[in-house]
């Protein structure tokens, strides 16, 4: 029983350095999709994104940066849960 509990352990450590790999990248792809926004709001000389004016493609980056936003929440929270598991098995 005592293997099993030592390979449940490696596959949530495993898991948890996978998880944490796509936070880091989705976090980078977060900054550069400001960084895009940022712009293309600048461009346009309107930030306020309930304006009309504003290009579908600010539209589009935000909604794909919110997205990414709402994935790393969940992958946090699935990392949170990796963790108590982790230390329940110990």
């Amino acid at each position: 029983m005592k293997h099993q509990r030592h390979f449940d352990t490696q596959a949530a450590q495993r898991e948890a350095v996978q998880i944490w790999k796509m936070i880091v990248d989705l976090d980078r792809t977060v900054q550069l999709l400001n960084c895009d926004i940022v712009t293309e709001e600048e461009l346009a000389g309107i930030s306020d994104r309930s304006h009309t004016g504003l290009s579908d493609s600010s539209r589009m980056l935000a909604a794909r940066r919110d997205n990414l936003r709402d994935t790393v929440t969940e992958l946090e929270r699935r990392l949170s849960n990796l963790d108590q598991l982790s230390r329940s098995l110990n």
